[in-house]
């Protein structure tokens, strides 16, 4: 059974174009398509762990505005719990502006976060008794740092387990980082925050090693084509990508976190968690957007025992 999740992150409204090629700087092309929709790293990791049947509940920060209503809406259809979406009186609903290769299915986001940037004293402390009665707590960089350090520091007090995304990268404190249970960088994050650059699994091997030496427990570097690779200090794996037909990547890390950190919660150890991670990912990028994409649990369960023997 899912013990208690909180992520505690970002939402921002994607607003996402579809074009055959990416512009190069002063070039402007012509679109095949436009939408609308809910995103952010916080939201969508939310989404992704509440289809995979994880019993979660998402932090975040809004504003009082039209987009503001876009999360309400669609969490409410998602049957998630709206108690500690956050409004802010002055500052705007975030926006992510998503570029997508149709060719390629490779993207380009650049993040106002906009009211997530805004989370104050108030608001942590707000959120206190349901970070200390968590199993879990997810957290990303798209949330100010002050209020995201405050939160980790109210859940390490309160044993509870941290999984960072470190996304986007960014430096991060190693008073801070010791008290990272698990972190889950991509291969470019994992560079910019250790120095290694993570081409092989020999750098994958290394760039771990240097998270580890700071005091984090347990390393997930996401390295695309070549797959996941996970340690523990003690026992290391790659495990290789699956074989999908990708329309569309935007998310994707996303929905691997969501279904890390679901598996986690059901009492899985890292390896096995990687495996579901691994699937949720896969099958995020067969369909177009990013919460929208995200795979029920049914669909997980049917790729994990398709590949893996669990």
């Amino acid at each position: 059974m899912s013990k208690p999740i909180v992520v505690f992150g970002s939402f921002v409204v994607d607003l996402t174009s579809r074009s055959q090629g990416l512009p190069v700087p002063g070039q402007t092309i012509l679109g095949v398509s436009f939408k609308m929709g809910p995103g952010g790293k916080g939201s969508n990791q939310a989404v992704a762990a509440h289809r995979a049947g994880a019993n979660v509940t998402l932090v975040t920060k809004v504003g009082k505005d039209v987009f503001g209503k876009v999360a309400l809406d669609f969490y409410r259809s998602e049957g998630m719990n709206t108690d500690y979406i956050l409004q802010d009186e002055q500052r705007e609903t975030g926006v992510a502006l998503i570029m997508v290769d149709e060719i390629s299915a490779q993207n380009e986001i650049v993040v106002v976060s906009g009211a997530c940037g805004n989370i104050t004293d108030a608001d942590v402390e707000r959120c206190r008794p349901l970070i200390e009665g968590a199993s879990i707590l997810l957290l990303q960089h798209e949330i100010n740092f002050d209020a995201q350090y405050r939160v980790i520091d109210i859940a390490h007090r309160a044993g509870v387990r941290i999984v960072l995304n470190p996304a986007p990268a960014t430096a991060i404190p190693d008073d801070v980082l010791c008290r990272i249970d698990t972190v889950t960088p991509n291969e470019t994050e994992a560079q910019v925050l250790t120095g290694v650059e993570v081409k092989t699994l020999e750098d994958a091997r290394r760039a771990a090693q240097v998270f580890l030496d700071k005091g984090v427990k347990n390393v997930v570097i996401t390295m695309g084509a070549l797959g996941a690779f996970a340690t523990d200090g003690v026992r290391s794996e790659l495990l290789p990508r699956l074989n999908v037909n990708a329309i569309d990547t935007t998310g994707a890390g996303d929905a691997f976190n969501g279904g890390f950190v679901m598996a986690l919660s059901e009492g899985r150890d890292l390896f096995e968690a990687l495996r579901y991670g691994n699937a949720t990912g896969a099958l995020s990028v067969t369909r177009l957007g990013t919460a929208p994409a995200m795979p029920s649990r049914s669909e997980i369960d049917a790729m994990v025992r398709e590949n893996y023997d669990i």
